[in-house]
């Protein structure tokens, strides 16, 4: 077994809504310090083996591949997360644009909130995600032709008594 489906494993096992929330709120609390550690220091490269940067972020191996999992839309290569074993080489490059993006579609507020996003988005540029963000989530119909309209077959007759005739 991979550690990715040991991080699969054990984030899906049944638990009772206590301890789900435990386990849920103590992954959230790892996964935030280390945003807070990436934001903070984002012209820092983080690479290394998945030992090495497990340790970094203070997790477990499995558990950093849990967080390696939310993060991996947001780099500008993703990890092929099932291969990775304890001594992968892991190059986190992360566009931050699309992470702030990601974390906006996950409702993360407690991730695209943070302050350190200060210093490497500007106010104006998320608000600019933001917008579109929630334009990529809105449904837009298609033009509908209305009853008295020529009919879009071509025939020259109104809508209604040609091709809508039935409707």
């Amino acid at each position: 077994m991979s550690l990715f489906s040991d991080w699969r494993d054990l984030a899906e096992i049944e638990r009772q809504p206590a301890e789900s929330k435990k386990f849920w709120d103590e992954y959230f609390a790892l996964e935030t310090e280390n945003y807070k550690k990436i934001l903070a220091n984002f012209e820092q490269p983080y690479s290394g083996k998945v030992s090495e940067l497990a340790e970094g972020f203070g997790m477990d191996e499995v558990t950093l591949l849990g967080f390696l999992d939310g993060i991996n839309t947001s780099l500008k290569k993703e990890l092929k997360l099932d291969s990775l074993k304890s001594g992968s080489k892991v190059e986190l490059n992360i566009d931050f644009e699309k992470l702030y993006f990601n974390m906006l579609d996950c409702k993360a507020d407690w991730l695209y909130n943070l302050p350190e996003w200060d210093a490497i988005l500007t106010l104006d540029k998320r608000k600019e995600i933001t917008k579109e963000f929630r334009a990529s989530k809105m449904y837009i119909s298609g033009e509908t032709v209305g009853r008295n309209d020529q009919c879009p077959c071509g025939s020259g007759k109104k809508y209604k008594k040609c091709c809508g005739k039935d409707k």
